[in-house]
């Protein structure tokens, strides 16, 4: 029996995970995939026309940037509910509202104007009963010093060019969002807990978790 049989996770599901930069969203996405024998819905960060001119100018870019990851992030939730789900998801369409867009506009890099036109937008397309929630949001959470020492590691040369007082900001709202977001069921993990690398359980761990609470979250739907 596989884990997805054992756990009993339906094979339809959508499983989309949060976190903000450098916290391991793309390695557990891949390994969850495997695990259950799911797709995987992958950022292509490098087709993205606006990403590099955006980390060297959020002021003229920052508009441009978010429009273009909420048409992106729409067509992919498309596709995965055309596929008949099976899914697991990096990054969430809520993120970009929640957090980008909104700390943008409060720090004045994005004008009043365009941030209503953004999120009204954004409440046309995603919040309304038409469109399909994630069954599980995975919200991957841990200290920012280890946070912060994956992306001096890891990350893209324009994210390790970039000042760490924004990664403090973007961290401290990320923690601000998961908090009040209740648009589908929510597993937190601290990244500290677990490792995919060298703890064979940790993975099944995780897959009995993303079980527990689907299962009973369709006790109340």
């Amino acid at each position: 029996m596989d884990l997805r049989e054992k756990y009993n996770i339906p094979a339809d599901a959508v499983i989309t995970i949060a976190g903000t930069v450098g916290v391991g969203k793309s390695t557990l996405t891949k390994a969850l995939a495997e695990a259950l024998n799911f797709r995987t819905s992958l950022e292509k960060v490098d087709e993205n026309p606006y990403l590099e001119k955006f980390y060297a100018d959020f002021k003229r870019w920052c508009f441009y940037l978010q429009i273009y990851f909420l048409a992106e992030r729409f067509k992919e939730q498309k596709r995965m509910c055309e596929y008949g789900g099976g899914f697991i998801q990096v990054r969430t369409i809520y993120e970009d509202t929640g957090i980008f867009a909104r700390m943008h506009y409060e720090k004045g890099t994005m004008s009043e104007e365009d941030y209503q036109t953004y999120t009204s937008l954004f409440n046309a397309m995603v919040m309304s009963p038409f469109f399909h929630h994630p069954d599980l949001l995975i919200y991957l959470e841990g200290p920012f010093e280890n946070i912060l020492q994956r992306i001096r590691e890891r990350g893209r040369p324009m994210e390790q060019k970039t000042d760490i007082s924004y990664w403090k900001e973007m961290y401290s709202r990320y923690q601000e969002w998961i908090d009040s977001f209740n648009a589908c069921p929510v597993l937190r993990l601290n990244i500290n807990d677990y490792d995919l690398f060298t703890d064979e359980k940790s993975l099944e761990e995780i897959v009995s978790k993303i079980g527990k609470i689907i299962n009973e979250y369709k006790k109340y739907k």
